[in-house]
């Protein structure tokens, strides 16, 4: 079986080694990255993976600021290695597919759910915890506390990442779902199932509800895996991402609520776990590729560098602090217990 993950990135160095290394155990057996403006050595590590046939490098076609819905086109039009994979898997590289079926490996999961066209896993978004300095080992063994899994920011319905069949009826790939075609007759539809074997909900299999067509409920899907979100890993990435992911921060006010939305530490989980002697031990293997080791120690100091930049401005100093000092309850939780007279 032919799984290709495929994924877009950007200034993503120091994380490339543990994520691919995790979708390796999982049974995923090829990759394509598409990668942009790289400042930390993200884009040299991975030409050198490349070198060593571990991934598929490729800088992303996009020509505007829509790099990853391009990235998406350009692969299912023009990549053998999506066209031709079995299984395609879209996803982040702060994502990973946390399977409890089987073996914990994809096959079983697909196996697990009877063999549907497409399976479309809810995500569990991985709070910070308090963790305020980047250090170089595994995101999964860092972070182990969520929200409640079956509601996040005061929504039952979370969203998701989908598992996508080769003979699935693609109109295109969406970064959370694949898309049909808008006529096809319903007795065309796919098979196409939640984390847990169920049939996905009506609405969402046709896109039918324009709020929710990258989500629906999670209560009860995730028994055969769950996607497990590390948006904010440590305060240090976290200041680093949001200069990578904002270029127009000049003059405007710093909104808390992505890291309020999902810093959320209610609930532990540690399931993830069961992977980590593996994990450790496949990281140690692509770091003994010629190279490799070096090319992450680069990534790591330039992460860190950057941090330090970042560090020497009033603003970021400001947004630090202010982190430091956020809620760990969703903004949407806490307004609703200031109603109450609970805050």
């Amino acid at each position: 079986m032919r799984i290709t993950a495929l994924t877009c990135v950007k200034n993503e160095g120091p994380f490339l080694l543990e994520w691919i290394a995790f979708n390796r155990l999982i049974g995923v057996t090829d990759f394509l990255f598409y990668s942009n403006d790289c400042t930390d050595g993200t884009d040299r590590l991975l030409d050198r993976l490349r070198d060593h046939g571990v991934v598929r490098h490729r800088q992303n076609p996009a020509e505007g600021r829509n790099y990853q819905m391009e990235a998406l086109k350009d692969a299912a039009l023009r990549r053998p290695i999506v066209k031709n994979a079995d299984w395609v898997w879209i996803a982040d590289v702060d994502e990973f597919l946390n399977i409890h079926a089987g073996d914990h490996t994809i096959p079983s999961l697909i196996e697990a759910c009877g063999d549907p066209q497409a399976i479309s896993v809810n995500f569990q978004f991985f709070g910070n915890g308090g963790v305020e300095h980047f250090e170089d080992r595994p995101v999964i063994s860092q972070f182990t506390r969520c929200h409640n899994p079956d509601i996040w920011c005061g929504e039952t319905a979370i969203e998701v990442k989908s598992l996508v069949r080769r003979d699935f009826p693609l109109r295109y790939y969406g970064a959370h779902r694949p898309f049909m075609p808008g006529r096809l007759e319903a007795e065309d539809h796919p098979t196409w199932t939640d984390g847990s074997g169920r049939p996905v909900p009506q609405k969402f299999l046709l896109a039918d509800n324009p709020r929710r067509i990258r989500k629906f409920p999670a209560r009860g899907a995730r028994n055969l895996a769950t996607l497990n979100h590390y948006a904010l890993r440590s305060l240090d990435s976290y200041l680093v991402k949001n200069d990578r992911g904002d270029v127009n921060r000049e003059n405007r006010a710093f909104d808390d609520t992505y890291w309020r939305e999902r810093a959320d530490i209610a609930w532990e989980d540690r399931s993830i776990l069961r992977y980590l002697p593996a994990l450790q031990q496949e990281i140690r293997a692509l770091k003994a590729l010629p190279d490799i080791a070096d090319l992450h120690d680069e990534a790591v100091r330039l992460h860190c560098a950057r941090r330090d930049a970042l560090l020497q401005q009033a603003e970021y100093r400001a947004m630090r602090d202010q982190l430091r000092a956020a809620s760990t309850l969703p903004p949407q939780e806490e307004a609703l217990m200031q109603e109450l007279g609970l805050g």
